[in-house]
């Protein structure tokens, strides 16, 4: 049985599950300031964008949407999403590109639906042309049926090209970024028994494009940066060429449950060294201002936050008691701190979110600030369990994330 069936039993209050199933965005490091100025972080109020007046009274739009992704393009914001019944897959599910050049009304631009579910929207500029990346799902709302990534872009004359495959089969985009000109995008496959009882290793990659159709590895013939439990990544270069990573690791390995924090030295960046972490970063998005390296990800509203449990647990595989503990809670959507050196991670603040939430997406807002686009449950409603959001109504919000001289943060609550 997979998480969605094990999920949907519990808001329904039936007896399943039992103890048989056991088993950017752009965002580059050299538009920072001063380093050695330690900053904090302010966020502005949220502004709801979708739905909204800001789109076309024309545009349908679902009870979710979710999945998203903003660029700046030609004097443009670009945003994608998927607007689906609700969180799970569905074959209604459609990918909606819209851009802007005020944030205050957009057109559509592109609307992609293939009669099978479609997420993971991750626009990129490579050279002069804009392209959007997403991941092919399945039908089944009660399963994780990874087909593979599509390809679209935007021609001179604003028209999107038909989707056409690329790289392997089976793999789901994670991020996709441009440092210093270079384009990279962190992928993932083996996702279609991660929420299996019996579960093979997946493998992370990392690769990197001349023309923004073909994919290879940043490292010449080591396309493969972790394999394990690890899924959803992210990184950010650090000044001497170094990186650090956040890999959400919910199938769990020999590091344990939860995410991995990792560094590779600029000598061999392809060696990723990592570290557990207990809480599960999922929808990680790591860029770095100044010196600090900063995390935005989803966090579990417990006592210690952990996704592993500090409970024994008699089973001999705890997958399924740590997936049905995290998706019985609240979630926030927040700002965390990442220690390049001890590969700590540190709650910074919290986005305005609640219910299902946590997909964001930044751009830089002159040299101390960002505009993040992020997706939540109504942030004015009830602050209800992760399974309970993921059945209701999402909405896109946008917030300015800004960076004042430093003080003290408000504990997380």
């Amino acid at each position: 049985m997979r998480r969605a069936a094990c999920a949907l039993a519990l808001v329904s209050g039936l007896a399943a599950c039992d103890a048989a199933v056991v088993g950017a965005s752009d965002v580059t490091p050299d538009t920072a300031p001063d380093a050695a100025q330690p900053t904090r972080p302010v966020l502005s109020e949220a502004r709801q964008m979708v739905p909204s007046a800001a789109l076309p009274a024309s545009l349908e739009v679902d009870d979710a949407n979710n999945n998203l992704d903003i660029v700046r393009f030609e004097g443009r914001l670009y945003l994608a999403w998927r607007t689906a019944p609700n969180h799970f897959a569905s074959p209604d599910a459609r990918l909606v590109i819209a851009s802007t050049a005020d944030e205050q009304r957009f057109d559509v631009e592109a609307q992609i639906h293939r009669g099978t579910d479609l997420r993971e929207p991750r626009l990129l500029v490579v050279g002069d042309r804009l392209f959007l990346y997403f991941a092919v799902l399945g039908k089944s709302s009660l399963d994780f049926e990874p087909q593979g990534m599509m390809v679209t872009s935007r021609g001179p004359d604003g028209v999107w090209s038909e989707p056409q495959w690329f790289y392997q089969p089976g793999f789901i985009p994670w991020r996709a970024r441009t440092v210093d000109g270079v384009p990279y995008l962190l992928t993932y496959g083996g996702g279609e028994n991660i929420y299996d009882a019996v579960r093979d290793p997946l493998e992370i990659h990392w690769l990197t494009t001349s023309d923004g159709l073909d994919w290879t590895p940043v490292v010449p013939g080591q396309p493969v940066v972790s394999s394990g439990g690890g899924s959803e990544t992210d990184f950010a270069f650090l000044e001497d060429g170094s990186l650090v990573a956040v890999i959400r690791n919910e199938a769990g390995d020999d590091l344990g449950f939860g995410s991995k924090v990792c560094r590779a030295p600029a000598t061999a960046l392809g060696t990723w060294t990592c570290k557990a972490d207990r809480r599960k970063y999922d929808s990680p998005l790591v860029f770095r201002h100044g010196a600090d390296v900063w995390l935005i990800a989803r966090r579990n509203i417990t006592r210690s936050g952990y996704y592993q449990l500090d409970d024994p647990l008699p089973a001999e595989d705890p997958y399924l008691d740590y997936q049905l503990a995290y998706w019985e809670k609240p979630k926030r959507c927040s700002l965390w701190r990442v220690d390049p050196e001890s590969l700590t991670v540190t709650w910074a603040a919290d986005l305005a979110s609640r219910g299902d939430t946590c997909f964001a997406s930044v751009v830089p807002d002159g040299p101390d600030a960002y505009v993040i686009y992020n997706y939540s449950s109504p942030i004015d409603g009830p602050d209800t369990s992760w399974i309970t959001g993921q059945l209701g109504q999402t909405r896109i919000y946008r917030q300015r994330l800004s960076f004042e001289p430093s003080g003290p943060a408000a504990a997380p609550r």
